[in-house]
């Protein structure tokens, strides 16, 4: 069969293109880059939903396809990509020129929660989506799964990082319901689809085993991951809103108002169309990580907060350090201490005010979203100077009690770590 993806390089749509090459087909990778995931046998179809080609050249590049699956989805808003453009204008563009090239079936990766009436702007354009492609007068399926998890996932890097805190943050009482499906039984649900009219121009279901609360799911997720075990902890709702108002307004933030929504307000639903597809039960939160694997993840998930834990920290120390430099530390006391280090008194405000300005720019920094390698390199090059000078002016500081300059031997591993860690993010 000619499968044609779109979305090929994205989290559901590789893995799905990877598993129609295993299965013997020729497999139409559809995406923003000309160049698709790279998989030997398939070839690549540059297809942007926020400038799609016209109606006639579109019908051309589908004929002789067999299947279209559209699994183009974000989860959040930034720019040109909006839910208008890629839930709805570019699929309904796709789905309409697909039924008039001839192909014969068409499958839309859709959401649970996609239906008349949802509050989320992500269910909302979907349900549109998924209505225009009902319209049509071809075979179709409409696919809605739950929250999908796997390796990769951005759904899946929110829940890790949750389940990995010392105590698990839940909102409210965490009683939310939820019905969470590991990411390789939708797409074995998703190549039986595509191969088998065993549903047509039907919506299925796709989610786990059973429905879970919210904070159960984390506490399992936490045990999967091979964590010591821990207890949920109650967050009010209107911190957690709080939160996710912050969370709109960063770009990469895990947590927003869109996705808490989503979460507040549940999504379960029949597990058995799943069970019978898969001819079996879907794989229970228990087992979405492989024995094998967790260990890794598990440190790879405590890393994620521990490394935002220390970036603050450090960006506190460098504000810190600012403030108190010019204000509560009497400031003859801080000329003092330059010129002992061989500052001339003429230079010694210009210096501290020099110097107290440059630890708050780079406690600015710091807290920052993006983080280049050069943010990190200075730091330690002036934490290292600091050292320097120190030692060789006012060695004596080195045998204080309280360890002023000792403590800059943990700081300097500390900015390593975190340059090494952002840098391989």
């Amino acid at each position: 069969m000619v499968i044609l993806i779109a979305g090929a390089s994205g989290f559901i749509g590789a893995r799905l293109a990877a598993a129609c090459t295993l299965a013997g087909d020729t497999v139409i990778c559809a995406g923003r880059r000309a160049d698709g995931p790279g998989l030997p046998g398939t070839r690549a179809l540059r297809l942007d939903y926020t400038a799609m080609p016209s109606a006639a050249q579109l019908e051309d590049a589908l004929r002789g396809v067999d299947v279209v699956v559209n699994a183009v989805g974000i989860l959040r808003e930034h720019g040109a990509q909006t839910f208008e453009a890629l839930h709805v204008a570019g699929p309904v563009a796709l789905f309409t020129a697909a039924a008039r090239a001839g192909v014969r079936r068409i499958v839309q990766v859709s959401a649970l929660g996609a239906e008349a009436g949802a509050v989320a702007n992500y269910h909302s354009s979907k349900h549109r989506a998924d209505l225009a492609l009902a319209a049509l007068p071809v075979d179709w399926v409409i696919v809605q799964p739950s929250l999908v998890y796997g390796a990769g996932g951005t759904s899946a890097r929110l829940f890790e990082l949750l389940a990995s805190l010392p105590w698990v943050p839940v909102p409210g009482r965490g009683e939310q319901r939820v019905q969470p499906v590991h990411v390789q039984d939708l797409i074995t649900a998703l190549i039986t689809l595509v191969h088998s009219p065993a549903v047509v121009r039907g919506v299925v279901p796709v989610a786990g085993p059973q429905p879970l609360a919210l904070r159960q799911f984390l506490l399992e997720l936490r045990a999967a991951l091979g964590l010591p075990p821990t207890r949920a902890l109650p967050m009010p709702l209107p911190l957690m809103r709080l939160a996710a108002a912050v969370g709109d307004h960063l770009r990469g933030a895990l947590l927003d108002r869109e996705t808490l929504g989503m979460l507040t307000r549940g999504n379960i639903t029949d597990p058995e169309p799943l069970a019978r597809l898969l001819g079996r039960s879907a794989l229970p939160v228990s087992r979405f990580v492989a024995p094998e694997r967790r260990a890794e993840r598990g440190v790879a998930a405590s890393l994620r907060w521990l490394a935002t834990l220390l970036r603050v920290s450090i960006a506190a120390m460098w504000l810190i350090a600012a403030v108190v430099s010019v204000g509560p530390y009497p400031v003859a006391s801080s000329r003092a201490l330059l010129t002992s280090i061989g500052i001339p008194a003429s230079l010694a405000p210009a210096a501290l005010y020099g110097a107290a300005g440059l630890d708050f720019v780079l406690g600015v920094l710091t807290l920052l979203p993006w983080r280049a390698r050069w943010l990190w390199n200075a730091q330690i090059a002036l934490v290292l100077a600091y050292t320097l000078i120190l030692s060789a002016r006012l060695p004596a500081l080195w045998l204080e009690p309280f360890g002023p300059v000792a403590k800059n031997l943990p700081l300097l591993a500390l900015l390593l770590a975190l340059r090494e860690m952002e840098g391989r993010r």
